[in-house]
């Protein structure tokens, strides 16, 4: 019973995600990722943990979308109450609805970009999430926050809203990992909780911590302090 959107920029090397949903606890529940493998949603209306952290570890391995989708779903016989999303480092990306998924429910997958739902009002949920992530401006946060936005414009989970988060993963910066686990209005808390990560003192000390292309940055010492570590 949500609408998720994996992406992932060639220029920049960041895969973003997001996801919505008339229930509780959906970044918990559906979103993974890793900078170095891609990132996965699992959701459904039995959505299965094991799906997304098992879809992960074959990322991690090298493993396209499209081996790591038909792999978990073949092999799991409840499958038909389960969906799942799946993008590769190399920005493949594959997509699962399971034949008792609550209507309407789809995936669609292109290049770079996959997004999936379940107990939304149409398709056109779907493809309001695309055009929205692909028309936006600005940092990844704000563009899927804009995504989500014109999907519920959309039509939504056709219950409303009650929860959303957002993953943005770069080489060049820690994870940005938002969740609002419960809100009548999530999408607005989920805009405001990016907003006040993005404002000092936080987004400062943001750029002290290591990341995938500096493993061991730390903040600057400088040569008049003395050192009092241990």
């Amino acid at each position: 019973m949500t609408f998720s959107i994996l992406t992932y920029d060639v220029k920049t090397g960041v895969y973003a995600g997001a996801a919505a949903t008339g229930s509780l606890c959906v970044g918990g529940w559906v979103l993974r990722g890793d900078i170095e493998s891609g990132l996965c949603a699992s959701q459904g209306t039995a959505p299965s943990s094991f799906w997304r952290d098992d879809a992960m570890r074959r990322l991690y391995a090298g493993d396209h979308a499209a081996d790591v989708v038909a792999a978990l779903t073949g092999a799991d016989s409840g499958r038909d109450h389960r969906q799942l999303s799946v993008l590769d480092r190399f920005g493949g990306t594959a997509g699962f609805t399971g034949a008792q998924s609550v209507a309407y429910a789809g995936v669609i997958a292109a290049q770079n970009i996959v997004v999936a739902g379940n107990m939304i009002q149409s398709r056109a949920v779907l493809d309001a999430l695309i055009e929205g992530f692909q028309t936006s401006l600005g940092p990844p946060q704000i563009r899927l926050i804009h995504a989500l936005r014109a999907a519920e414009s959309a039509g939504s989970d056709v219950r409303g809203l009650q929860s959303a988060a957002l993953l943005v993963l770069s080489p060049d910066a820690p994870p940005l990992d938002l969740r609002i686990d419960y809100s009548e209005t999530p999408l607005n808390a989920l805009a405001n909780l990016a907003d006040h990560v993005a404002q000092p003192p936080y987004c400062n000390w943001l750029g002290e911590v290591p990341v995938l292309n500096n493993r061991t940055h730390a903040p600057h010492q400088p040569a008049d302090r003395p050192d009092t570590s241990t």
